[in-house]
């Protein structure tokens, strides 16, 4: 294994195993996201139902995140992703009865479209804990000297099944309609379960077994604080995807905008994740850990640019074009969030870092889709992507002002570091 191997995290036969769960997982959860946001705008065809799927994921999400992240830290990681598993198969197995009571028109719109909302919600709760557990798991996996190109592969992972589920979404909602592609979400999610099993279980870092919860959150929470990177990281990244959410209008792009129907919603859907995919490829070769906190600007900076070339768009290849190019900017933002988070995070707290990185950065993007859906509601659905990216450029523009520390940020030092450990 060399230095600078781009291929290191993959030699560890179960973090290969790791992926493909990753894989299974994120692409049933964009895959059921995107079939509802499609099945609720048909239902209801207001803008404001849109942006009340990600309302209903949020509360419980937020609500629970810190407590999750507490349990994370008690207890073994891969007993706690396999209930999440279990969890998120059987809503997606409610959802795909729902969709055939749709199909029949078995219960009245209200009764299914509140029925969505509830199973949103359940999978909310689910997610809060889902997030902190994979990245805690991720770290017991691999030896920290890799963790680096570890972060890279796995974030990989997750843009490339973000590519895959939502245009499957979409091209199966148009060949197959909406209640059997809720079955193959079901599918996929059956695969991540069968591959977890196939993870060793591992130990419990977390000297402080037993901890009083308010304690332990209150530890977390300073930590998260006090480690100026990371608190930079997240704070910028949540403000950027809160205002720059336009994918959860793309269903009135694609219909009423665009006019391209359900594959052309397919095809935008997934041209952020294949961006974003392109450059977690590119960063493999070529770390971002160098002047990472220009390079962080940089790219929610460009993603700002990206989105209000999107909003004003009535070209469907440039809309294309423009949220090809806001994944490849939000690629590098993730890349870099991710490897400060492993490499600034110690091993007891990993869950509650995790858990308070969902509230800022994982819990944003259902924020932003109300957000989205409610300034669309109020000022028009174009005016509303327009001013989202006009409010991130703001944020950038402000936080590299005021802020010149983060602006210097670099972590090739902390990645040497971990190398000689």
């Amino acid at each position: 294994m060399t230095k600078n191997d781009p291929y290191a995290a993959l030699r560890f036969k179960e973090f290969n195993i790791f992926l493909v769960v990753r894989f299974a997982m994120v692409l049933a959860w964009t895959m059921q996201f995107v079939v509802i946001e499609w099945q609720v705008y048909h239902l209801t065809k207001d803008p404001w139902s849109l942006g009340l799927i990600g309302l209903m994921e949020i509360i419980p999400a937020i609500s629970m995140a810190l407590y999750a992240g507490h349990i994370v830290d008690q207890k073994e990681k891969r007993q706690l992703l396999i209930k999440c598993i279990f969890g998120f198969s059987g809503i997606s197995l409610g959802l795909f009865f729902i969709s055939s009571a749709f199909a029949t028109k078995t219960y009245s719109t209200n009764v299914i479209l509140y029925s969505i909302y509830f199973l949103v919600f359940c999978g909310g709760i689910i997610r809060a804990y889902t997030g902190p557990t994979i990245f805690s798991l991720l770290a017991l996996i691999v030896p920290k000297k890799i963790y680096p190109n570890a972060a890279t592969w796995s974030s990989s992972t997750w843009q490339m099944a973000s590519v895959l589920g939502p245009a499957l979404a979409g091209f199966t909602i148009a060949w197959i309609d909406v209640h059997w592609s809720m079955f193959f979400v079901f599918g996929f999610a059956l695969i991540a379960l069968i591959g977890v099993f196939q993870i060793s279980k591992k130990p419990i870092l977390n000297p402080k077994l037993g901890e009083p919860i308010i304690q332990s959150l209150k530890e977390g929470l300073r930590f998260v604080f006090k480690t100026k990177a990371v608190f930079g990281a997240l704070t910028l990244d949540m403000v950027a995807v809160l205002f720059g959410g336009a994918v959860a209008l793309l269903p009135i792009f694609a219909e009423d905008i665009l006019k391209v129907g359900a594959k052309g919603f397919g095809v935008l859907r997934a041209a952020p994740a294949m961006g974003a995919f392109l450059m977690m490829f590119i960063s493999a070769y070529i770390p971002l850990t160098k002047n990472a906190g220009i390079k962080l600007l940089t790219g929610i900076f460009g993603f700002g640019l990206c989105i209000i070339i999107f909003g004003l768009s009535s070209w469907f290849w440039l809309s294309v074009f423009a949220l090809f190019f806001s994944g490849v900017t939000d690629g590098i933002s993730m890349i870099i969030r991710q490897t400060i988070l492993q490499l600034k995070t110690p091993d007891n707290m990993r869950g509650r870092v995790a858990s308070v990185n969902s509230i800022f950065v994982g819990s944003s993007n259902e924020l932003g889709a109300f957000e989205s859906g409610l300034t669309a509601k109020l000022m028009g659905s174009v005016t509303a992507v327009v001013f989202g990216g006009s409010m991130t450029l703001l944020t950038v523009i402000s936080t590299a002002i005021a802020s010149p520390t983060f602006r210097k940020l670099d972590l090739t030092q902390d990645v040497a570091t971990h190398e000689k450990s």
